[in-house]
C-alpha cells in the first residue's frame, strides 16, 4: 500500500442497532511522490475502502493572473510557461492567440508562423502525454514504460532547444508570429523524430496495453461516466475517456486545424485504462498532424509586419534612430489593444485551456483569468475514488494527469 500519514479517526454509533463504525482519516501528501506535485488528499477510510476523499490545493499558489495585470502583454508570456510546465509551448501559443484576437490581427499572421506553431503545439502534446503515461505507469510499478517515455521526451526537448534555446520553459512565440525564423535544420530534426518515435510508441503499447498487471490496476478503476464528466466540466482525455468526443481543435478550430486530417480518440469505459488509451492514440494523431504541417510548411515571413506591435529587427534597432525609438516604446510601454474583452480556448494536452483578457486601452491587461484544465479536472477525484481502495487513489490521480502549477496558478 502507498505510504500515507495517519491523522485521526472518527466514529459513529447507531443507537437502534448498537453498531459502532469507525472511519480512519489518512493524509496523503502533499509530500507524497504520487500526488504529482504539492497536492494533499485527506482520505476517509473504512478499512482500506475510501469513503470520502477531499483534495486540498494552494501550496504552490503564485498569483500569476494578478501579476500579469501589472506588466505588459508580452511580459506575461514567461508566466504561462510556469502553469502546465510539461507543455509550456502549448500554454505560450494559447496565450499569444488570445492576445492576437484581442488586437484583431489574426488575419495578419504569416502562414509560416501558423504552420510552425501547429508543429510545436503537437510536439508539446506528445511531450505531455509521454510524461502522463510514463509517470502513471511508474506510480503503479512499471519502470520500463517510464524510461521509454522519457527517452522520447528528451528528443522533443532537443527539438525545442534547437528552435528557441530552451527546453522546459520555452517562452518562444511572440504576438504577431515568431521572434526568429525556424532553424535551417528544423525540417530535418522533426522529420527524424517522426521516423524514430513510432517505434518507441509501439514498445510502450506492447509494455502496457495488454499487460495483465497494468490492466488490473487501471481497468474498472477511477470510473466516471459521461454525464458526471460533463457536469463537472472535464475536458481532454479525462472527458474523451468517458465517451464524449469533445475537442477544441474540432469544435472551435484555431491555427487552421480544420484543414488537417486527424481523428479525436474516444473510449467509453470512463476508467483509468480508457484515459490511457486516449492519450496513447492521441500521440498517433499528433504525428499525423505534424507530418501534414511539415509537408506544407511554407517559406516567407515568420512574423507580421505590424510596426506598432512587433519589435523591429535587431539590425535596424542598432542602426536606425526611428527603429530604436519604436523598440523602446514597445518594450517599455507595451502595445495598446483597443478597450474590450476576449476569450480564447485551445486544446491543451490535459484539456481545454482558455484565456480571458480585458483591455482598458493601456499596455497592460486590466484583467487576466485562466481556465486551466488540471484545476477543473481535479474536482472529479472524489467522485472517481469513492468506494475504491487506497491504492486506487494513486491510479486515479495519475490517470487525470494533473500538474499543480496549473491548479495553483
Amino acid at each position: 500500500m502507498e505510504r500515507v500519514e495517519f491523522i485521526s479517526a472518527e466514529s459513529t454509533h447507531n443507537p437502534e442497532t448498537g453498531e459502532r463504525t469507525e472511519t480512519m482519516m489518512l493524509n496523503m501528501g502533499p509530500q507524497h511522490p504520487a500526488t504529482h506535485g504539492v497536492l494533499r488528499v485527506v482520505l476517509h477510510l473504512d478499512g482500506e475502502v475510501v469513503v470520502k476523499a477531499v483534495p486540498y490545493i494552494g501550496y504552490l499558489h503564485r498569483g500569476i493572473e494578478k501579476l500579469c495585470e501589472h506588466i505588459t502583454y508580452q511580459q506575461c508570456l514567461p508566466y504561462t510557461d510556469r502553469m502546465d510546465y510539461l507543455a509550456s509551448i502549448c500554454n505560450n501559443i494559447g496565450y499569444i492567440l488570445s492576445v492576437e484576437k484581442l488586437l484583431g490581427i489574426e488575419d495578419d499572421i504569416p502562414e509560416r508562423a501558423k504552420f510552425a506553431e501547429v508543429i510545436l503545439f503537437e510536439l508539446g502534446r506528445i511531450e505531455s502525454h509521454l510524461v502522463g503515461i510514463g509517470t502513471n505507469a511508474l506510480d503503479l510499478g512499471a519502470m520500463s514504460a517510464f524510461l521509454y517515455c522519457f527517452k522520447e521526451r528528451e528528443r522533443i526537448y532537443d527539438i525545442l532547444e534547437t528552435v528557441c534555446g530552451a527546453r522546459l520553459t520555452t517562452s518562444y512565440p511572440r504576438v504577431g508570429g515568431l521572434p526568429l525564423d525556424l532553424p535551417e535544420n528544423f525540417e530535418e530534426v522533426v522529420g527524424n523524430f517522426l521516423k524514430v518515435f513510432p517505434e518507441t510508441l509501439t514498445e510502450v503499447d506492447k509494455l502496457l496495453t495488454r499487460n495483465k498487471i497494468w490492466i488490473e490496476r487501471t481497468k474498472g478503476v477511477a470510473v466516471i461516466n459521461a454525464e458526471d464528466a460533463v457536469s463537472l466540466g472535464l475536458t481532454g482525455p479525462a472527458l474523451r475517456g468517458s465517451g464524449v468526443p469533445y475537442d477544441v481543435r474540432k469544435a472551435m478550430p484555431y491555427l487552421g486545424y480544420e484543414n488537417y486530417d486527424f481523428e479525436v480518440p474516444v473510449a467509453n469505459d470512463g476508467d483509468a485504462y480508457a484515459r490511457y488509451l486516449c492519450r496513447l492514440e492521441e500521440m498517433h494523431q499528433s504525428l499525423k498532424i505534424i507530418e501534414q504541417a511539415l509537408e506544407n510548411l511554407p517559406d516567407g515571413p515568420y512574423i507580421a509586419d505590424l510596426p506598432d506591435i512587433v519589435l523591429p529587427e535587431k539590425e535596424l534597432t542598432y542602426t536606425k534612430m526611428e527603429s530604436l525609438i519604436r523598440h523602446f516604446v514597445i518594450v517599455y510601454e507595451g502595445f495598446k489593444p483597443p478597450a474590450g474583452e476576449v476569450q480564447h480556448a485551445v486544446e491543451n494536452p490535459k484539456g481545454e485551456l482558455s484565456y480571458y483578457l480585458v483591455s482598458d486601452g493601456t499596455g497592460k491587461p486590466y484583467r487576466m483569468r485562466v481556465r486551466g484544465p488540471s484545476f477543473v479536472n481535479m474536482q472529479a477525484l472524489e467522485n472517481m475514488v469513492q468506494g475504491s481502495l487506497v491504492a486506487d487513489v494513486i491510479a486515479a490521480i495519475g490517470s487525470l494527469d494533473i500538474v499543480l502549477g496549473e491548479i495553483d496558478r
